[in-house]
C-alpha cells in the first residue's frame, strides 16, 4: 500500500517541538493530513512559506534585508569536490551552480533557466525554454548550446550520480535556437523534471570544462549561480564570494538579484562537540548536522530546521551474490533479528525517524508503507529461519554454525563520510542485539578514501555494507537494483541482486503514462525487494540546520536538503560579519 510521503522540511523556531510543515495531496497517498499529523507533536509555529523557507521581506520589517557580511557556516564533511556524485558535493555545488527547474516543497518543479517545458506524445522529447539573460561568471552565455554540452558531459563521466539518474534513458540533446533546447530520450522517464532539480545537474561553463584541468574545475567550478569559490583550504574552509551579477534565481526563491551578503565561510567541523559548540559561542552564525545530544537545545535556542530525505534511507545492504546472504531465507532472518527501532531512538534520542524499508525512505513519493514493514523486530522467527536454514550448529561463544562455517558477517561502512558519530552507535548496537540470533557481525569502518576509492565494491571485499542514496522520487529504485553486467556496469547495486523480474517492474513505473500506474508499479516492485530481502532499513537519512537569530532567511532546499543562504541576511548592523 503506498501512503503519502512525510514533508521533508521539519522547522521549530524556539517552540522546543517536532514540527511537519503541511503539504497538500499527492499522487498515491491513501491517507489524510490528518493521521500524517498525529505522527508527531503538535502546536508549534512557522515563518516558513509553502515551499519550505523563510520569507525575508517579512521578517526584514520596514528597512529591508541588511546588505553586507561574512556569514560563519559549520559543516560536518568535506567535499572531495565543490560538484560531484556524493551529496556533500551537491551541498556546495548548490551555492554556485544553477539548475534548469527547482524542486518545491509539494513535490513539483518551478521554472529556474527553464522558463517553460513541454513533452512529445510519445515521452522521449522534453523541449526545454530557457531564459535570455543568463551568463557564466566567465562571461560564457548560458544559452542552449550549453544546455546541451552539460547532458552530453553528465552522462559521459562529468558526474556519476546524474550518469546513474539518467544512464539507460538519455540519448542526446539538439539545440532547436538559442535559447531552446530539446532533450532526446531513448525511453519514456516520468521524472524526468524531477531529476533535473537535483544539484547533481548544476550547469557550468562549456568553456571552463574545456579550457581548464580536472582539478581547477574540481576546485573552483565556474557556474552562474550566487556565489563563486573565492578560496578552498582543504581541512579548514571554503570561501564563497558574492555573484554581483545575480539576477537569475529560481521562481521559489525568497528574493531575485544577488545575495545580500558578502560570502560565506563554509568550515569544516568534524567534532561534534566543537561545531555545536562554535554556534553556542557565537563563532559561527550557522552549522549543519546538529548532534542528536543538542537537538533539543538547538529547538530552544536557535531557529531549527531538520530536513528528513528522500530516496533510500541509510541501509544494510546485503551481499546477494556470494557468502552467507546468497540464502534469501538467511537474510529474512537477519531482517527479523534485531529491535532496530528501539535502536535507532536510543542512539539519536528519538531526534532521527526510524525507517522500517531498505529500498525507499518515508519521506519520498510512492512509498509503500505495508512492504516497509514487512519484518518487524521478532527473535523466535529468526531464529526459527536460520534453525530452516541449516545454522544449527553453536560454537563455543554463542556463534551459529552450519557444516563447520561460522554464521559470521563482515560488515563494512564509512565511518564519517556515510556514517556520522551518532549512526556509528547504530551500527555497534545491531551488532551487539544480532549475536542473541547467533550472528557474528564483524564491523570493519573504512574511511573515506578507502569507501570511494572502490575497495569496498567487489563481491569478495564485504558481506553487509551501509549506505544511502538521496532522490527526490522512487526511481531510485532503479540506481539500486539495475543488475551489474559487463556491458553495463552498475556499482550502484551493492547488493548484487540480479533479479529480471524486479528490474522489469522498476521500469515499467519509470516508463509509466500516468502517475496511478507510476505508483503501482513502485508500489510492486517495494513488495518485490521486501520479499527477497537484500536490505535491510535504520533511519532515514537526514540534515539538520541550527541558526543563531543574528542571521535569517537561511533555508533547506527540497529536493536534497542543501542549505541555501541566497536569501539569507544580517538582522542587525551588530552582527554582521566582515573579512579579516
Amino acid at each position: 500500500m503506498s501512503t503519502p510521503r512525510l514533508s521533508n522540511v521539519v522547522r521549530a523556531e524556539r517552540t522546543g517541538s517536532f514540527c511537519p510543515q503541511s503539504e497538500p495531496h499527492r499522487r498515491g497517498w491513501v491517507v489524510t493530513s490528518l493521521i500524517l499529523a498525529s505522527l508527531f507533536l503538535t502546536s508549534c509555529t512557522s515563518s516558513a512559506q509553502p515551499d519550505g523557507g523563510p520569507d525575508p521581506a517579512a521578517l526584514a520589517g520596514t528597512e529591508g534585508p541588511r546588505q553586507g557580511g561574512i556569514i560563519e557556516y559549520g559543516h560536518l564533511q568535506e567535499p572531495n569536490c565543490i560538484f560531484g556524485g556524493w551529496i556533500q558535493e551537491n551541498f556546495t555545488a548548490r551555492q554556485v551552480l544553477d539548475n534548469l527547474v527547482s524542486h518545491t516543497e509539494d513535490g513539483g518543479v518551478v521554472p529556474w533557466i527553464a522558463t517553460d517545458w513541454s513533452v512529445s506524445d510519445d515521452g522521449l522529447v522534453w523541449t526545454l525554454e530557457l531564459r535570455d539573460d543568463v551568463h557564466f561568471t566567465d562571461g560564457t552565455r548560458l544559452d542552449a548550446a550549453a544546455v546541451a554540452y552539460n547532458f552530453d558531459y553528465w552522462l559521459d563521466g562529468g558526474n556519476s550520480t546524474a550518469a546513474a539518474h539518467l544512464g539507460g534513458f538519455y540519448d542526446h540533446s539538439e539545440v532547436v535556437d538559442e535559447d531552446t533546447v530539446e532533450v532526446h530520450l531513448s525511453a519514456p522517464f516520468s521524472p524526468f523534471l524531477s531529476t533535473i532539480s537535483q544539484s547533481y545537474f548544476g550547469l557550468q561553463s562549456p568553456t571552463a570544462l574545456e579550457n581548464r584541468s580536472d582539478e581547477e574545475n574540481c576546485r573552483q567550478p565556474i557556474g552562474s549561480g550566487p556565489f563563486t569559490v573565492k578560496e578552498w583550504k582543504r581541512g579548514e574552509y571554503i570561501e564563497f564570494a558574492r555573484n554581483d551579477d545575480y539576477h537569475w534565481a529560481p521562481k521559489n526563491a525568497r528574493h531575485q538579484g544577488p545575495a545580500y551578503v558578502d560570502g560565506i565561510r563554509w568550515n569544516i567541523i568534524p567534532d561534534n562537540t566543537s561545531r555545536y559548540g562554535s554556534l553556542v559561542s557565537g563563532e559561527t552564525d550557522v552549522i549543519g548536522e546538529v548532534p542528536a545530544v543538542n537537538i533539543d537545545d538547538a529547538r530552544q535556542q536557535f531557529d531549527f530546521t531538520q530536513y528528513i530525505t528522500p530516496g533510500r534511507p541509510v541501509v544494510i545492504n546485503l551481499n546477494t551474490e556470494q557468502g552467507i546472504f546468497t540464502d534469501q531465507t538467511v537474510r529474512q532472518a537477519l531482517s527479523f533479528a534485531t529491535d532496530r527501532k528501539a535502536n535507532v531512538e536510543s542512539a539519536f534520542l528519538g531526534t532521527v525517524p526510524f525507517e522500517p524499508s531498505g529500498y525507499l525512505s518515508q519521506s519520498t513519493p510512492d512509498y509503500d508503507s505495508e512492504a516497509a514493514n514487512q519484518y518487524p523486530f521478532d527473535l523466535d522467527r529468526a531464529r526459527h529461519l536460520l534453525d530452516e536454514a541449516g545454522w544449527t550448529g553453536r560454537d563455543a561463544d554463542g556463534t551459529r554454525t552450519k557444516n563447520g562455517q561460522r554464521l559470521q558477517v563482515t560488515f563494512v561502512y564509512g565511518l564519517n563520510s556515510i556514517i556520522t558519530p551518532d549512526g556509528n552507535t547504530v551500527i555497534q548496537n545491531f551488532q551487539e542485539q544480532a549475536r542473541a540470533a547467533g550472528f557474528d557481525i564483524v564491523l570493519r569502518p573504512a574511511t573515506q578514501s578507502e569507501f570511494f576509492s572502490g575497495a569496498f565494491s567487489t563481491p569478495d571485499s564485504y558481506d553487509a555494507q551501509v549506505g544511502y542514496w538521496t532522490s527526490p522520487h522512487a526511481g531510485i529504485l532503479n540506481i539500486n537494483y539495475r543488475p551489474s553486467t559487463e556491458e553495463s556496469p552498475n556499482g550502484a547495486n551493492t547488493t548484487f541482486l540480479n533479479n529480471p523480474e524486479v528490474f522489469h517492474t522498476i521500469q515499467a513505473a519509470l516508463r509509466a503514462p500516468t502517475p496511478g500506474e507510476v505508483t503501482e508499479h513502485f508500489s510492486t516492485a517495494q513488495q518485490q525487494l521486501s520479499d527477497l530481502a537484500p536490505a535491510i532499513g535504520l533511519y532515514t537519512q537526514t540534515n539538520t540546520l541550527a541558526v543563531d537569530d543574528t542571521v535569517t532567511g537561511v533555508w533547506l532546499e527540497p529536493a536534497q536538503g542543501g542549505p541555501v543562504f541566497h536569501d539569507a541576511y544580517f538582522t542587525s548592523a551588530a552582527a554582521v560579519r566582515t573579512e579579516d
